[in-house]
Order: C-alpha cells, then structure tokens, then sequence
C-alpha cells in the first residue's frame, strides 16, 4: 500500500473529472465540440486584467487611440477559434496555438491551474479538429512546430513502475488494477492530434518523414513501456500507421523493436509493452512476401522464440503464439524450426506456463504438414508423455486435448508406429494411477483411439509394457533381498563385537 502511495499519488480521479480523463473510444475519439476560446502563452502578472487580445495576439487599440504591446510572456491567454478568423490567417493562428500546447502543467494538483488547463485542452481539441477535418493544408514549417510540440508533450520521463520500489517481478495479476496517467487529459489530445496527421491525405509521406524520422520514431517507441494501458493502445496504433506510410522507416522500425525484445529477454525481462509491440509486429508478418526473406526468419529464432523465456510470458503469450503461427502459416517448413524451439525453453517447475506451451503447440501443429511433423515428433512426444503424467491436472488434461483436433490425430495416425511406443506407459500409468478422475476419463478415451487404430500395434505395445512392469517388479525385489544382506550381515557383525 505505502508503495502504490509513493508511486502513483492521486491515481484515480473524482467523479467530476471522469469525462476529462476516461479514454475516448477511437470511433468517438473526435466527437467533442469546442465552445470556447483557445489560448496563447503570456509572462503577465495574474494581479492584473487580462489584456484584450485580437484574433492572432497582434497590438491592440484602446478606447482612446491608445496602442497596446503584447504581454510578456508567461501565463496563457485566450486565442480565438479558427472558425473566427480568415482564412489567411489560419496558418499563423494554427503556429501560435502549436506554441501554446508546449506549455507543461502539474496534473498531480487537480486543484492548481484549472483555467490554464482547460485553455490548452480546448486548444488541442481545435488543432486536432483541424487537421482531421482537412480545413486547409498545413504548411511545412507548422508540420515542423507541430511535431516539436507533440514531442515536447509526450517525449517524458516515465514514473518508476511498482517492481522498482519493491524489487518484486512485474507480474501483473487480475487484482492489481493499471496505473492510469492524471495527465491523459491532454495526453490524449496529444496522441490523436499525432494520430490524425499521420493518416491525413493531406500529410505527404515524403516531407513529413523530415519531422518524423528515426529519432522520432525511437522516441515513440521509448514510451511503450508506459504503465497507462491507454497510452500503450495509442502508440500501437500510431505505429503501425507509421509504419503503413513511410515505407522508408520500416526496417528501421523493425530492427528497432528487435533490439528492445533483445533488452527484455537478455537483461532486464521488465518492459510494459511487449504485447503491444507484438499486435503491431502480428499484423507485420501476416503482409510478409513469399519466398520469405532470411531476415525475417532470422527475426524468428533470435527474438520471437527466446520470447519463451521470460517468467512474465503470460502477460504477451497471446500476441507471441498468434505471431509465431502466422510464420508457420507462411512458412510451412519452419514448423520443425518453431516446435524445436518451444522443447528448448519449454518450462520445468512452472506448471501454469507449460499449460499455455501446449495451447500455443496445438495452435503450431493445426498447420503442421507431416514432413515437418516427422522431423520433430520424437522429442516433441516424448515432452508430451512427460506432461500426460504431469500431477498439476490442467497441465495433464491440456495435454490430452491433443487427440481432440482432427488434423494432429492425422499427422498421429499416420506415424503411430513410433508414438504410440513413445506414450504407451504415460497413458497406462495415468490408468493405473492418476489421482484426477477427468484425467483419468480423458486417457482412456486416448488409449481407446489407439486400440481402434491399430489393435495389433496396441497388443505389441501392452505386451512390452507387461514385460517392463515385470522387469522392474523383478529388479525392485532383488533390490529389497540386496538390502536385506546388506542389514542381516551388518547386524551379524554387531552380534560378534558384543
């Protein structure tokens, strides 16, 4: 508790402030109307009466004749609506509002600056409209102010996440609830305003990548390890639409996200947005070319299948198996390349994680053509008789769920010669002594499959199985005799020294 207060703060807000700070659906992101005037940044004394200003903060006249400087600069000031100038204007009011949205507030005081915080909300609200609604082509040098602002707003130190105070794993569990940002209100206008520029028709790809380079880009990629799930929803979407436009930046982006997975599973196995990362790369994959290039299968074994390792997988997994499926999707004959690695890091003592390795292993296998099958079903199947014996019964009954789809019972028919040897004993010792009745009820339903597909096989099977047993009950006994010398000479020897 003392950890979240040290942390976080004020994380939730009131009730009034609901609309401010709850997350706009993306269909809805842009439906809110502006009814007032936006703002520009002024140094002037509070004390005194705001200064009168005119459509784009030029000298004003008083009463008299009286002309009236500029305030210095320091606090914000209203700057009219776009809808209230010319259209000559436009342009020069669109730069004085970019140069207003620079100035930071504290949002951790929900108390403090109320009025500036509305006036710069409000003038987001505009510029967003702006853009989106294509009211006039903005010029190259706005783009530039544009930009900078936007990162001045979201390019930011990040706050400690909880794990660095405790030294805990960051591993999030259902009862933890998400770190939400007291700053979204803005930070969302933010984030769309850059979101609505990048797909606008009227943004040419070809100047915009001067604003939007790889700086830019590593920065953007930076803040993915925000602990605010509705930041992260943002950047994933801005990313893949940059990475939709400038077809420039697209190996750059994908060695960059190689270089953070290689961070997380080789030192710090700490990030928030590994999951997000993977929804854009899912999305990546599935537009890969045919014949695939070697980089890409190169990207395979070096950072998706590590992926594995991680103790936090359960937080990505879904993304993880679904990218890994879509290589195998494209690429049948990396099915023994995908299988062989999953056995590499497939988990010892974390019977939770070993469950979702067998999900992603049947999701692996439905697009499994049986060369590539035949090449790894040895090892494969001697995991999976390892798991059919397994005490957690979740692990044992996924296991089982194997002979449930219709293409991996094929592809295990046709090579039943050599699996069913394999898992014979498995599937007996789960009879014999399984404690799970679901389990128990699962096996004989497997090993019925087996009797039905080849009966001599399964008699072969079971004879060797009864010659085992037996062998072993012979060696336990004569290990039980052994012993039994061993203690009767021992006592012996005992008697004579007394």
């Amino acid at each position: 508790m003392l950890n979240k207060f040290m942390k976080r703060g004020q994380r939730k807000p009131s009730k009034s402030d609901t609309d401010t700070y709850g997350f706009t659906p993306p269909g809805n992101r842009n439906s809110e109307s502006v009814s007032t005037s936006n703002v520009v940044v002024n140094h002037a004394s509070r004390g005194g009466a705001p200064p009168v200003a005119n459509s784009i903060g030029q000298q004003q006249q008083t009463p008299s004749g009286t002309s009236i400087p500029p305030p210095p600069t320091g606090s914000i000031e209203s700057l009219p609506m776009f809808r209230d100038v010319p259209v000559s204007e436009r342009q020069h009011l669109f730069l004085r509002k970019c140069q207003v949205c620079r100035f930071q507030f504290d949002f951790t005081d929900t108390l403090k600056m109320v009025r500036e915080k509305e006036i710069k909300r409000l003038n987001l609200v505009e510029l967003v409209d702006y853009v989106q609604s294509g009211s006039g082509k903005v010029t190259e040098s706005n783009q530039d102010e544009m930009i900078q602002m936007i990162s001045v707003n979201i390019f930011r130190c990040l706050p400690p996440s909880s794990h660095e105070h405790t030294g805990t794993e960051n591993i999030e569990t259902e009862e933890e609830e998400p770190y939400l940002d007291p700053s979204w209100s803005h930070l969302q206008l933010v984030y769309e305003l850059l979101l609505r520029y990048v797909v606008s028709s009227d943004t040419d790809a070809k100047v915009a990548k001067r604003y939007i380079n790889h700086s830019f880009v590593l920065k953007l990629l930076d803040m993915f390890d925000s602990e605010d799930p509705r930041e992260r929803e943002y950047l994933k979407t801005i990313l893949h639409r940059i990475y939709g436009k400038f077809m420039v930046h697209r190996p750059f982006i994908r060695k960059a996200i190689n270089n953070i997975f290689y961070r997380f599973i080789y030192e710090t196995q700490r990030h928030n947005g590994i999951g997000e990362l993977l929804e854009i790369l899912g999305s990546i994959i599935n537009g890969f070319a045919l014949p695939m290039k070697e980089e890409h299968k190169l990207f395979l074994v070096r950072a998706l299948i590590p992926l594995h390792k991680p103790k936090s997988i359960a937080m990505y997994h879904q993304q993880l198996s679904y990218c890994i499926t879509q290589f195998v999707e494209k690429d049948n004959k990396l099915a023994d390349t995908v299988i062989r690695g999953l056995l590499k890091y497939w988990p010892i003592t974390n019977c939770q994680k070993e469950t979702l390795f067998l999900g992603e292993l049947e999701e692996v296998l439905e697009a499994t053509q049986a060369a590539e099958f035949q090449r790894c079903m040895i090892p494969l199947f001697r995991q999976i008789a390892r798991c059919l014996n397994s005490p957690h019964f979740q692990t044992a009954e996924r296991a089982l769920f194997l002979w449930n789809n219709e293409h991996i019972v094929s592809l295990i028919a046709q090579n039943r010669n050599i699996i069913l040897p394999i898992v014979f004993e498995a599937l007996e010792n789960n009879i014999q002594s399984h404690w799970n009745q679901a389990v128990h009820g699962l096996t004989v339903n497997v090993r019925k499959m087996f009797q039905e597909m080849d009966f001599k096989l399964f008699e072969e099977c079971q004879k060797q199985f009864a010659e085992k047993q037996a062998n072993s009950q012979q060696a336990e006994e004569q290990r039980q005799l052994t012993w039994q010398k061993i203690v009767d000479a021992a006592a012996g020897g005992t008697h004579q020294i007394h």
